[in-house]
This record gives structure tokens, C-alpha cells and sequence, in this order.
């Protein structure tokens, strides 16, 4: 697979419109997923031109100028990418130290426990 480069937080909450979008979307469309104040058509027109020199996107055209983006990475597979870097950069590769480092650091309810319990029975089935 791909290695991508890192999103900063603005290319973030763009690819976090595209990914909410199936079939994609035009500028309007992103622009539509945000919060007030929305940011200006030219400020979403530039990102998504960064993201396509970077790989993360691609287009369609539709009509005249219009032009509908869509994702070229899944959600959860940039995802899975960065909480690979993560453990590789502050755990030293070990999964399991940087569960316990979240399990001892977050606020974790009795369900959540009970649900990553379940999850690591499983996988010890497999």
C-alpha cells in the first residue's frame, strides 16, 4: 500500500468532509460540512489542490468548471497508517505498550474496558 504523507489539521477537516460524501463532493458541498463561519470557497479550492498534489484525492469533472472530489485513501486506512507511525515513533513498534500507555492515561469507562477485553479475547481465538 501507499505510504501518505501526514495531514495537518486543516487537510484533516477537509478529508473529513470527503470521506462523510460516498460519491464525493464539489467545493460547495465541502464547504456545506463545516461549521459556522464557514470557511471562503478559496480557502477549501486550495486545500483540495494541496491534497491532490499530495495524492489524497482525486476529481471528476462535471460541468463547465465544477468539479466533484473524492478520496483516494479510506478513513480507516489512513488511520490504521498514522496509529502505525505512532507505534513505531513513541511505542517502538509494540502494540501492546501503547495500549497501556491510552489505557492508563485515559479515562476509561467500565464499558470501554469490557469492550477492549473482548476484543483481546478474540483475537487470542484466532
Amino acid at each position: 500500500m501507499k505510504k501518505f504523507d501526514t495531514l495537518t489539521k486543516a487537510e484533516m477537516q477537509v478529508m473529513n468532509a470527503l470521506w462523510d460524501m460516498p460519491d464525493g463532493g464539489c467545493i460547495h458541498d465541502v464547504i456545506e460540512k463545516y461549521p459556522e463561519p464557514k470557511p471562503a470557497y478559496t480557502t477549501i479550492s486550495t486545500f483540495l489542490k494541496i491534497l491532490l498534489n499530495k495524492g489524497f484525492v482525486d476529481y471528476r469533472k462535471l460541468s463547465g468548471k465544477t468539479h466533484t472530489y473524492y478520496p483516494l485513501i479510506s478513513r480507516e486506512a489512513y488511520t490504521g497508517q498514522v496509529m502505525k507511525d505512532v507505534k513505531d515513533s513513541f511505542f517502538g513498534g509494540s502494540g501492546s505498550s501503547m495500549v497501556k500507555f491510552f489505557a492508563q492515561n485515559e479515562k476509561l469507562s467500565e464499558a470501554d474496558i469490557k469492550e477492549l477485553l473482548e476484543i483481546i479475547q478474540g483475537n487470542e481465538n484466532k
